[in-house]
């Protein structure tokens, strides 16, 4: 890796670090390194970013017939639970209850309780009219150390939440791994380990082989791209590292593992499909010089093509290989046949929009629409229109879903009961009549997961910010509706807006 790439790298993870510290004292967010231009809004307000064309105001905006309306989890966020029945340590048990890593020093504990009350939460679905739930399947659940003999209890646990949401008619939709790598296995040398990447195939072999039968949809990584920055180059994520020489190849192995489950899925025999799931961040040059449109491509390349080329297009972006340099530890770290791994064909993406990136031609980035209460999450609906039709321009046809796509706000319970959360409805309304806009020009979109389904544990956030279109009462584990999730109900059963 060359110096000037280290600095690059060390300079976007000290961003993000300095912006994960504003928040945490109450700052705006433009306290962290003069980053944000123009109309940065903290908080979550009212005042939603640009509305798409085709938008609410329009008229009535109307879905494919089976299209699947959905929403979202993930298991450390919610389930809690977390030293019962043959539950081992994950890396996010270990960086939760580690001073100073969150925020409060929340940990996912106890989190939603779901591992105990997914019976009422599988109702919740149902009373939402929910069509699909994408939830993830916590590996320290299946394999205490993350290899040898399964944990039935675990996989017990797992086969009885996809029966509840078949008896509801629910689809499920598995997500094999939300960022908590057993522990055992980080002490081993984690992503850095290519046997992580091995252990995980068999991994996802014992699951398929236990639950395929009843789950249609897999997703095999979540996110890699932010265990990639968060975990490794700033920091405020598990494992907590800041290595850029590390954190290329753990990307490596994280394509690596995701080409191992698919293969995995297709020698168990199981007849479900399978993808990976990768937030895509449309990348817009700050201004109209030819330096920022140069640094833009490379920042993307970073950003999308990384991990969109591996999988679709068996190779990696030549840029991007450049700038990291042919000494870095990913590229010495590429062995022959890997390309192919990651490579094999899959049958659907599943795609996770929140903001959009505007970058400098110093290799920068800065803000151009207003914030939510997640200071680093521009409200730019625009964008989940440009992401869809920018992946099936270049990579074709491939069916897409949308596994990820919400805000947070400062929701409060109200002596009535009710829990009025207004932006929330304001920005997924305008997201989706983006996505509706998608589907017209012909992108293959099927269904579309809110983020989330709870509120819950929001990794180095811990409980400050809530997700949900439900809201938990931490202290008796209460559920409420919120506005939003009446307003999503109504939506499902009009399929549209």
């Amino acid at each position: 890796m060359s110096l000037l790439t280290r600095r690059r790298l060390l300079r976007r993870a000290a961003l993000s670090a300095t912006a994960a510290r504003a928040v945490r004292t109450g700052l705006a967010g433009a306290a962290a390194a003069g980053t944000v231009a123009s109309a940065a809004v903290a908080g979550c307000d009212d005042t939603p970013g640009p509305a798409p064309e085709g938008g609410a105001s329009s008229g009535a905006l109307r879905f494919p017939p089976d299209f699947g309306w959905g929403a979202a989890t993930s298991a450390y966020q919610i389930e809690g639970a977390a030293k019962e029945d043959g539950r081992g340590e994950s890396v996010w048990d270990t960086f939760s209850r580690t001073p100073g890593r969150t925020r409060n020093g929340d940990t996912g504990d106890v989190a939603a309780d779901h591992y105990h009350r997914y019976a009422e939460d599988l109702d919740l679905m149902r009373d939402l009219g929910l069509r699909s739930y994408r939830f993830s399947i916590s590996w320290s659940r299946i394999q205490a150390d993350g290899s040898g003999r399964p944990n039935q209890r675990g996989l017990d646990f797992y086969r009885r939440l996809v029966d509840g949401l078949h008896e509801r008619g629910i689809a499920p939709m598995a997500t094999l791994f939300h960022w908590d790598l057993p522990q055992a296995l980080q002490d081993a040398g984690g992503w850095e380990n290519r046997d992580t990447a091995e252990r995980f195939g068999a991994y996802a072999d014992i699951v398929f082989r236990a639950l395929g039968d009843r789950v249609p949809a897999w997703l095999t990584i979540n996110e890699p791209k932010t265990v990639v920055q968060n975990g490794y180059l700033s920091g405020h994520h598990a494992p907590g590292r800041q290595d850029p020489a590390a954190a290329y190849l753990v990307a490596h192995h994280l394509q690596l593992a995701h080409g191992l489950a698919v293969r995995a899925l297709r020698a168990a025999g199981v007849e479900g499909r399978i993808g990976p799931a990768l937030n895509l961040h449309p990348c817009y040059p700050a201004d109209d010089t030819a330096e920022a449109a140069a640094a833009t491509r490379l920042y993307d390349g970073y950003e999308n093509r990384l991990y969109l080329d591996s999988v679709f297009t068996g190779a990696y972006p030549q840029d991007v290989l450049a700038d990291l340099g042919a000494d870095s530890r990913m590229v010495r770290g590429i062995r022959d046949g890997d390309l192919a791994v990651i490579a094999s064909p899959v049958d659907l993406l599943a795609v996770q929009y929140y903001t959009p990136i505007y970058v400098t031609g110093q290799g920068t980035t800065v803000r151009k629409w207003p914030t939510s209460g997640a200071e680093w999450q521009q409200i730019y609906p625009e964008g989940m229109y440009d992401i869809l039709t920018r992946v099936t321009r270049d990579y074709g046809p491939i069916p897409l879903t949308i596994t990820e796509n919400g805000l947070p706000c400062p929701d409060t319970l109200a002596p009535d009961g009710t829990v009025d959360d207004t932006a929330r409805i304001d920005f997924l309304r305008d997201h989706f009549a983006a996505a509706h806009r998608a589907i017209l020009d012909g992108v293959p979109l099927e269904s579309y997961h809110v983020w989330s389904l709870l509120d819950n544990f929001e990794w180095a956030e811990g409980y400050d910010q809530r997700w949900g279109l439900v809201y938990v009462d931490y202290p008796t584990q209460r559920r409420v509706l919120k506005r939003s999730a009446h307003w999503y109900r109504t939506v499902i059963r009009n399929n549209g807006l």
